[in-house]
């Protein structure tokens, strides 16, 4: 296929195609919030909520470097009390840092309700945790839980703000919970060898997708074992070559991320099943709802773990290649 046929293509594709109880930020004056506002005690009664599990790890799917960003909590603006503490001095790049930093063996939660999603997170206590700001623009609430009992939690610390992103790509370049390239040497390295060559985003996104199709396999052990708070290790899932959706779909991210191209981990349902797919951009193209790849006769939706496990069958990629059968629900 000629260059020029390919560039029409995918212009073709954009065309058709296409994720409390807190403090308002301070307006000017100090830059660091009151931190003796809203007692944890006092909070307890109001902010008691229930919070459901999401489902486990997207595990139920069918089987058939100098572009690195990095993420900080350098305290220019932030809440905290004697439990936890959140950053939000990097909104404008698209993420906010929450650290649970009292000791406790209680389940942990973080939220970002954002203008129109609300994402509900695990958290480890003594741990800096990034999360994207995935709703883009408008007002938003950070809100740290403290497990009661059952399901119940209470509000431990909350903040709110109002976010003005640098730029709409901001919450899908850098690392966060889900996608966690900062600690995967291995991983960026990989994606660095695989598009050493290229300048053109998607030929890094061709070129990524046929190394992870090719050389990942579906773990049926891990998809029936996997427990809630499972959270991909992208150099472990290298190594391994094997791993559920969530992890086809998290280490394609990542090294399309530690190479500066824009790129969504998008969670949802594929028909009836939990399931995870990506979305990349090009400035050619705008955002790909479902990253694609051209099978010589027309585009399909690159979704790596029905690709890989299903072989490339006919009947597979026909699926993938129906935008019906993919409802988005998260994006991060």
């Amino acid at each position: 296929m000629n260059k020029r046929l390919f560039r029409s293509a995918m212009l073709l594709l954009a065309l058709l195609g296409l994720a409390g109880c807190g403090l308002s930020a301070p307006a000017g004056g100090s830059s660091r919030a009151d931190s003796s506002a809203g007692a944890y005690v006092d909070a307890v009664p109001l902010d008691e909520v229930d919070l459901t599990e999401e489902m486990v790890a997207l595990s139920e799917a069918p089987a058939a470097l100098p572009t690195e960003l990095t993420v900080s909590a350098p305290g220019t603006l932030e809440k905290r009390n004697e439990k936890a503490v959140i950053d939000y001095s990097n909104t404008r790049d698209g993420y906010v840092m929450v650290q649970y930093t009292a000791s406790t063996t209680k389940r942990l939660k973080a939220q970002v309700k954002g203008p129109a999603i609300t994402y509900t997170y695990d958290l480890a206590a003594g741990q800096w945790a990034a999360f994207p700001l995935s709703d883009g623009n408008g007002a938003y609430q950070f809100v740290v839980y403290e497990n009661i009992e059952g399901t119940k939690y209470a509000c431990v610390l909350s903040q709110s703000c109002t976010v003005t992103l640098s730029d709409e790509f901001a919450p899908f370049l850098r690392p966060n919970q889900y996608v966690n390239y900062a600690d995967a040497a291995d991983t960026v390295a990989k994606a660095q060898e695989l598009t050493a060559d290229l300048t053109d985003p998607l030929k890094k996104v061709e070129s990524i997708y046929n190394f992870v199709v090719q050389n990942l396999t579906y773990d049926r052990q891990l998809a029936v074992t996997v427990q809630s708070g499972y959270l991909p290790v992208l150099d472990t899932v290298l190594a391994k070559k094997s791993g559920i959706c969530f992890d086809y779909a998290a280490l394609m991210t990542g090294m399309l991320r530690s190479q500066g191209v824009p790129c969504k981990l998008v969670i949802g349902y594929a028909g009836s099943a939990y399931h995870a797919w990506i979305s990349v951009w090009s400035q050619e193209t705008g955002w790909v709802d479902g990253a694609i790849y051209f099978d010589g006769n027309s585009w399909k939706r690159m979704d790596p773990t029905f690709a890989s496990t299903g072989n490339q069958s006919s009947y597979i990629m026909e699926y993938i290649g129906n935008g019906s059968n993919y409802t988005p629900k998260y994006f991060y």
